[in-house]
């Protein structure tokens, strides 16, 4: 089960996400020199220590997989919050996500909630979706497609995005995480919270390695920035997902994300061998 404290793990500008980062990501400057990296997140294996890492914090659990089926309003304003990433029925990640699943298979047991969906968009209201829901979500993570429409959606809005940016940027595994990881949280629309905002705040003490700077020490103005955005906000105010697991991997130069992994979360220990 989440955490009371993770409305940290819900984004704070979702209705500004999808199109627009699903399309391109940030521009890469132009005066960019550094050769983007061989390794990068999304190796299969990097990928599958992203996704324990993310859950770790978002479900207290390493066990993502077994997250698609999830689903609780957990009181964040962000109506029901379900599925591997966080999906939110107040943000619209959800609308899209079962406008994608009901593409690929109409008729499916969600799509009679669209319309409830397109209403409650913005607001944490369940108006039209209780009391079946619910049930009939974790029904429909039994579903190999819906599995897969997720999936799908957690990498066009989050994960893609997050990569592509790491990369151009010139930073390895650790910092395409760090990335992924804020843009889980914060989204990346205009809100001075949101990814690229606090990108922004970083580059004002550092350049990453693309523009010629030194990647701990941009990593570091970024880990900076990232916890600054998290104090705004109560409900983002605990910041162990980033100092006492981020950072750990940052101070002893793990930039590849090698196993073996030790890190805590809200005072929890996790370890990938």
């Amino acid at each position: 089960m989440r955490r009371p404290s993770t409305p940290a793990a819900r984004r704070t500008v979702l209705a500004l996400f999808g199109a627009a980062l699903a399309t391109a990501p940030l521009l890469k400057p132009p005066h960019a020199t550094a050769s983007v990296r061989a390794a990068g997140l999304d190796d299969p294996a990097k990928k599958e220590i992203a996704m324990q890492l993310v859950s770790s914090a978002e479900n207290s659990s390493l066990d993502w997989k077994a997250q698609y089926q999830y689903i609780e309003d957990i009181g964040d304003g962000r109506g029901y919050t379900a599925g591997i990433i966080g999906f939110c029925s107040g943000t619209g990640d959800m609308l899209d996500l079962v406008e994608l699943y009901t593409d690929r298979k109409p008729g499916n047991v969600l799509m009679k909630y669209l319309p409830a969906l397109r209403r409650v968009d913005g607001t944490d209201s369940h108006d039209g979706l209780d009391p079946g829901f619910p049930g009939d979500w974790r029904r429909a993570a039994r579903d190999a497609e819906f599995r897969r429409a997720q999936d799908h959606e957690r990498d066009r809005v989050y994960f893609g995005p997050a990569v592509r940016q790491g990369k151009a940027d010139g930073l390895r595994v650790l910092g395409q995480f760090a990335y992924y990881d804020a843009i889980v949280m914060h989204g990346d629309g205009n809100d001075p919270l949101s990814f690229r905002n606090i990108r922004k705040r970083a580059l004002r003490t550092a350049n990453p390695p693309a523009w010629g700077g030194d990647e701990v020490t941009y990593l570091d103005a970024f880990l900076d920035a990232r916890v600054w955005a998290m104090k705004q906000e109560e409900a983002h105010s605990d910041t162990s997902r980033v100092d006492t697991a981020q950072r750990v991997f940052l101070r002893k130069r793990n930039l590849d994300l090698d196993p073996p992994l030790d890190w805590k979360v809200y005072g929890d220990s996790y370890h990938i061998g």
